[in-house]
């Protein structure tokens, strides 16, 4: 295969270390983030969520290292979808650790009874 016939890479997953893991878990949720419990061997417990697109979001205790810093994470949500009332549109807010997380809330698609 020549570089034009290569498939674009996807990215698949993204590790976030949280200082504190628990209000993290509760914020991406609140995002509609299906967060699951998981634990790999005798590796540390931690929450996992896949997006609509396949990426993994794994949130981790930083346990004495430190958290992952300054990252910019951006989510499409469905009005209506999440727990926080945001209107569609773009809004930026901030997680536990002070990570900027980009939402872009879109109108609900049409459904049988709108």
């Amino acid at each position: 295969m020549n570089q034009t016939q290569m498939a674009e890479p996807a990215l698949t997953l993204v590790v976030l270390y949280c200082s504190d893991v628990t209000a993290c878990r509760e914020f991406y949720g609140s995002l509609g983030l299906p967060l699951d419990r998981e634990q790999h061997g005798s590796g540390p417990t931690h929450f996992a969520a896949r997006t609509s697109g396949g990426t993994v979001l794994e949130l981790y205790p930083a346990d004495g290292r430190e958290s992952t810093g300054p990252i910019r994470i951006g989510l499409a949500v469905e009005h209506g979808s999440i727990t926080l009332p945001l209107a569609p549109g773009d809004h930026v807010l901030e997680d536990p650790d002070g990570r900027r997380v980009v939402v872009t809330v879109t109108k609900q698609t049409g459904r049988a009874n709108d």
